[in-house]
């Protein structure tokens, strides 16, 4: 078992870490819309969704993994009715077009409007 650990990406803000690779997969930690050099927060949910899968690619890349490996991802909304918005832009990043579950919790840490975790082959 590995810890990834990349400042391409924000760093946890809590006991965990940003990912994981255990028997050539990698496990990303959820990965809110923080920019990670600025810790800003955009507001919309384009722009959002658009720093999560950054954010994602990042932690990926850092394990030697990308986009195109990803067999799973988990999604969290704050709103269903941001749902189309979300997909438009996930689905620029998430081509291969992986398992998914998508749900709508009452809310995210920071107060962001999308959460994205992933799991990918190395």
């Amino acid at each position: 078992m590995k810890r990834i650990e990349t400042t391409d990406a924000p760093g946890a803000i809590g006991p965990y870490s940003q990912g994981m690779i255990s028997g050539g997969m990698v496990y990303t930690s959820g990965q809110i819309p923080l920019h990670p050099q600025t810790g800003s927060i955009a507001d919309d949910i384009a722009a959002q969704t658009e720093q999560s899968c950054k954010n994602v690619g990042a932690v990926l890349a850092a394990a030697g993994s990308d986009f195109s490996k990803v067999i799973k991802t988990v999604c969290f909304l704050s709103d269903m009715g941001n749902f189309a918005v979300f997909n438009e832009v996930y689905a620029r990043y998430f081509i291969s077009k992986p398992a998914r579950s998508c749900v709508a919790v009452k809310q995210l840490p920071k107060g962001v409007l999308c959460e994205i975790e992933a799991i990918a082959e190395l």
